[in-house]
């Protein structure tokens, strides 16, 4: 009786081994592509900003679409960790803590990408002395800060109500004020590109909602990759139950996505032919293949969501991925899709430094326009990735984020 006893808490005892060699290697191998996206940006200042695939007509481009993607990333974990304290509904077996600590690291990258987008490291200083507070571009980087300070401060108030120094309540109005602030900072980002009139794609209401429901499909899929894998490497024991909750969470936040994705395509293509055109682009045109695999993405993981013979663990953590890449295409699709499509005549000046195929016209420059990063901006960006997986795996050994006991 006695050795069983021992074996079963033997089992649910979690592995020693998670925070040894393996955490160690992986923390060293994304401080050194940290190092190296940060000498890539080092050529990248010295060269400027041409030795990218952005020009006058395409000015944004990898950087702020992972910074759109970030940004989802970290709203969603945080709504996921903040609902269930701000209502007083049950929540998912302990794994606030983590799903906070993801909300932090996607943050910092998604701070990361501004930075690096800016083009010089003096700009960001300029952004708080020349700021103009009229702009939602300021909206934003005050809202992406107060939201990183805020992250912080809720990951101190569980840790600390852990060890009875933060009453339940005060936990719960931070609860609350997180809650609100992750659904804000998302509406401020689709502000950015639904205010702006002359773009065909972006100008339209529904891209607030729209980038919130993104944001609980990416964050929420995160955190149930994160969950399964921590669990399966001993980190935390966490009920299989909990697992198909959140999995039965995410299929509704794809289906609502999908619906919204839906609405928009009616809306576009109905009435004008500009809009025929957009939907164009995306259905059958050169960003075909992001719209395709966000929508069959977006379905299999919704199939795998909700069958329950398809609940496995693997099969979960597989449906969660494809959602997250799912909506990594649907950022694609809307920072390139809105530049593709010209709404004004002569916008600007055309050099070849500016536009490729320049001597051919408007019609020649906008004929080649589909943006492609160079690799200098994907080097750049895999290095702010692994700052942000740095940040994580530095949470998971130095920080107590298992579920304390009761």
């Amino acid at each position: 009786m006695t050795e069983n006893v021992s074996a079963a808490k033997s089992a649910k005892a979690p592995s020693p081994q998670f925070g040894g060699s393996g955490l160690r290697i992986a923390i060293i191998a994304c401080a050194l592509l940290a190092v190296a996206g940060v000498a890539l940006w080092a050529l990248q200042l010295s060269g400027g900003m041409v030795q990218t695939g952005m020009r006058n007509l395409d000015s944004w481009g990898l950087y702020i679409t992972c910074f759109m993607f970030f940004v989802g990333l970290s709203a969603g974990g945080l709504i996921i960790s903040s609902v269930p304290r701000a209502f007083g509904i049950a929540g998912f077996g302990g794994i606030s803590k983590v799903a906070v600590m993801t909300s932090i690291a996607s943050t910092v990258c998604a701070i990361g990408f501004v930075v690096v987008d800016l083009g010089q490291p003096a700009r960001v200083w300029e952004l708080f002395v020349y700021s103009n507070l009229g702009s939602p571009l300021m909206w934003d980087i005050v809202v992406i800060g107060t939201y990183l300070v805020l992250s912080c401060v809720y990951l101190w108030a569980q840790l600390q109500a852990e060890r009875g120094r933060v009453s339940h309540v005060a936990l719960r109005v931070i609860a609350v004020v997180a809650l609100v602030c992750a659904v804000l900072v998302h509406s401020v980002t689709a502000w950015i590109f639904g205010l702006q009139q002359s773009h065909e794609l972006w100008h339209t209401a529904l891209l607030g909602p729209w980038f919130v429901s993104s944001a609980l499909v990416c964050g929420t899929g995160l955190v149930l990759v994160v969950a399964v894998a921590l669990r399966r490497a001993g980190y935390f024991e966490l009920d299989q139950a909990h697992v198909v909750r959140l999995a039965k969470l995410l299929g509704a936040f794809v289906c609502v996505d999908l619906y919204f994705l839906g609405c928009d395509l009616l809306t576009e293509a109905f009435p004008a032919a500009s809009g025929a055109e957009v939907v164009g682009m995306l259905v059958a045109g050169p960003l075909a293949p992001f719209f395709w695999a966000e929508v069959l993405g977006c379905a299999a993981c919704a199939v795998v969501c909700f069958t329950p013979r398809l609940r496995t663990s693997p099969l979960l953590a597989a449906a969660s991925l494809l959602a997250i890449a799912a909506i990594f295409c649907k950022r694609v699709q809307l920072l390139v899709g809105g530049f593709q499509i010209a709404n004004l005549d002569l916008p600007g000046a055309m050099t070849s430094h500016t536009v490729t195929n320049w001597d051919a016209g408007l019609a020649g420059a906008y004929a080649g326009l589909v943006y492609c990063p160079t690799p200098l901006e994907v080097g750049v960006a895999l290095g702010v990735v692994a700052l942000g997986a740095l940040v994580f795996l530095a949470g998971l050994r130095y920080l107590p984020l298992k579920p304390a006991e009761d």
